[in-house]
């Protein structure tokens, strides 16, 4: 038998012949760009628009007899009841169940379902809503009514619920039995919605002296004054005017003065007004209304005339009036109420009243000599030995200025600076005269206010922008900056030093610039500083082709690097490799590259004795720690060398051993 052929019960056959390689070899698929392109946007729009479409289509089970659909809904039912007993505080899971017997027209076993959750969480007020619509859907009424009835029972507090039983039965014509609701409802002295939900129904059936019984028990439970306006309103529009003034005057006795709100007043005067059955004239009524409000005030003033939030609105008050007389009587006593001492927290509110006092002269009465007296008086009043307020003398310039008095308003700034010079004094002075284009008064004052305060970085860096920006004069304005670093103390010398850099830099003196920085180094080696020095050196332009400035900002780099592990400042080593890092992945080699990522640290926990410890009661915390790869070598070379040394000694010793023995 030929060995290339398999023997059979049906015979022989021959072993298939071997499939032709070159046939199984992957065709090279055309890579051209294709004719027709596609942007991304259109993608994404493609699927936003067909991201509703169904992407296969779902088979239809189809049953054929009673059987199939007994066995359908036994599995479906098999299907809740797992889900059920998985989660039985799951509500969806039972709404699911009962809403997909309904749709299987089991109405009992929908209830049954229903029921078995309120027996399982009473409380929710979902359950209910949708057991209640299942019935109303298949035109339950009774069992619906019934299901609100125990709902309202057990939850009386859910107003959901009393809403949807008023409008069934309103829905249904059941008016009474809406009404009877309605009333349940109201035992429970529900929030006003409810009340006037009540009272529109009856006005729906034109039941009118029900709703006036209605807004009677509402305002007697609710009695808000808003709650009275409404109801006087409503007896307006019925016109019945006796009744309306009737409800006003027991509100007005019922609020007292107390908690009589003012928009009670105004309403009840609208309202005579209105019906011209007003006793008086509109101003009659008006200060009437203005007589009540003062009367209130004079009380708080009385029993705490030190309290100047309500002299600030009993002086609003009778500028409403439209008194001079009464607006002056009222501010001269509120500015005879000084404060208890002389500390500038006591004084902050008070000063208030006497800058009310005087814009209402010149901008109310417009007299300019009593404006000017009200600020004299201001002035001679105040502490200046103690404290003083900028405020009052830049208001008071301000108002000369407008009186059109340049030289009183020069020197009442002048004696406000000679007598309590202030940081905003002088910047207020600086600003007047610099919108006067008096520069070179400007720059007078900003050799006082930096003689006055010379740690002021501020000022220093507005005086040489002044030079600069507006006079264009570069030397002085870098003369400025250099008497300004040389000072001892500065609120804000990182502020200073950047500004006259920015300076130098702006100037194309990039020279100049990184004399500065190194000047900076000197005094402070932090780490902002070099990361700022590598980055400016980075921008400074060369030669095309030139790679000066890369390699200068890595040598900053370096020996920043070396300065902060030389002072073992473990954080500061961290920014700076992280900046090093960024510079090495846009402009280094791969080799360069690899050394900063070999000094990048390893994060490790650590755990220390907190500050709150105590020998009795000792507490750790945990705090997170970097070692850096450099240190543990430099820490592994002592300890080499002692290895080295001991090893040398042991062999001397060795030595002379063998030596004594021979």
């Amino acid at each position: 038998m030929d060995p290339k052929e398999t023997t059979s019960g049906f015979g022989k056959n021959p072993r298939p012949p071997k499939a032709n390689k070159n046939k199984n070899k992957k065709r090279v698929k055309n890579k051209s760009a294709a004719p027709i392109q596609i942007t991304a946007e259109q993608i994404l729009r493609e699927a936003h628009d067909r991201r509703l479409e169904p992407t296969h289509s779902i088979p239809q089970q189809k049953i054929a007899d009673l059987e199939e659909l007994s066995e359908f809904r036994q599995r479906k039912r098999k299907e809740f009841e797992d889900n059920i007993r998985k989660n039985r505080l799951n509500i969806s899971n039972w709404i699911k169940y009962a809403n997909w017997e309904e749709s299987q027209m089991e109405f009992q076993r929908a209830r049954s379902v229903f029921e078995r959750a309120l027996d399982v969480e009473w409380r929710n007020v979902a359950i209910w809503l949708r057991y209640v619509d299942m019935e109303l859907k298949n035109r339950s009424v009774n069992h619906a009514r019934n299901l609100l009835d125990r709902a309202t029972t057990l939850l009386p507090r859910m107003d959901q619920f009393w809403y949807k039983y008023t409008y069934m039965e309103e829905t249904l014509g059941e008016v009474p039995k809406a009404r009877n609701v309605f009333e349940r409802w109201m035992k429970w002295e529900p929030p006003e919605n409810a009340w006037m939900a009540y009272i529109k129904m009856e006005l729906r059936y034109n039941e009118k002296e029900r709703a006036r019984a209605v807004y009677e028990r509402f305002v007697s439970i609710h009695p808000e004054p808003a709650n009275w306006i409404k109801w006087a309103k409503f007896e307006e529009e019925q016109n019945n005017l006796a009744k309306c003034r009737e409800i006003y005057t027991a509100a007005l006795e019922f609020l007292g003065d107390d908690k009589l709100d003012q928009k009670v007043l105004v309403a009840f005067a609208k309202f005579e007004i209105k019906a011209k059955e007003q006793y008086g004239d509109k101003a009659g009524i008006e200060e009437v209304v203005i007589g009540k409000r003062r009367v209130q005030y004079e009380k708080e003033i009385d029993e705490n005339p030190k309290n100047y939030d309500v002299w600030f609105d009993y002086a609003k008050l009778e500028e409403s009036a439209g008194d001079p007389t009464r607006v002056r009587e009222v501010y001269e006593r509120a500015i005879a109420q000084i404060p208890p001492a002389e500390e500038k927290r006591y004084w902050r509110r008070y000063i208030y009243l006497w800058i009310n006092y005087a814009l209402y002269e010149e901008l109310e009465t417009e007299d300019i000599e009593r404006t000017r007296e009200i600020y004299e008086q201001c002035i001679k009043l105040l502490p200046h030995k103690q404290f003083t307020f900028a405020k009052i003398w830049l208001m008071y310039a301000q108002f000369e200025i407008r009186q059109m008095n340049v030289q009183q308003a020069r020197k009442l700034l002048g004696r406000a600076i000679g007598m309590c010079p202030k940081n905003k004094l002088f910047n207020g002075y600086i600003d007047l005269e610099f919108q006067m284009r008096e520069f070179d008064r400007c720059r007078t004052l900003y050799t006082k206010y930096l003689e006055f305060n010379p740690a002021n970085c501020s000022a220093w860096i507005k005086f040489a922008e002044l030079e600069r920006d507006v006079l264009g004069e570069t030397e002085r304005c870098r003369a400025i900056f250099d008497l300004a670093i040389a000072q001892p103390a500065l609120d804000m010398p990182e502020l200073l030093w950047k500004a006259y850099i920015d300076f130098e830099i702006a100037e194309e003196e990039y020279e100049n610039a990184r004399d500065l920085y190194h000047r900076l180094l000197e005094r402070t080696e932090h780490v902002k500083v070099y990361i700022s020095f590598a980055q400016f050196e980075l921008s400074i332009p060369y030669e095309e082709g030139s790679d000066e400035n890369v390699k200068r900002s890595r040598d900053i780099f370096s020996k920043a690097y070396d300065k902060m592990k030389e002072k073992e400042l473990k954080d500061e080593r961290v920014i700076l490799l992280e900046a090093w890092k960024d510079f090495e992945e846009n402009y280094g080699t791969d080799e360069n590259k690899e050394a900063v990522q070999k000094k990048m640290p390893k994060v490790v926990k650590k755990r220390r004795k907190a500050k709150d410890s105590t020998e009795d009661n000792i507490i750790w915390e945990e705090y997170f720690d970097y070692i850096f790869p450099d240190d543990q070598v430099q820490n592994r070379l002592p300890k080499f060398l002692q290895m080295a040394q001991a090893w040398q000694a042991k062999q001397k010793q060795d030595g002379g051993n063998s030596n004594n023995n021979s």
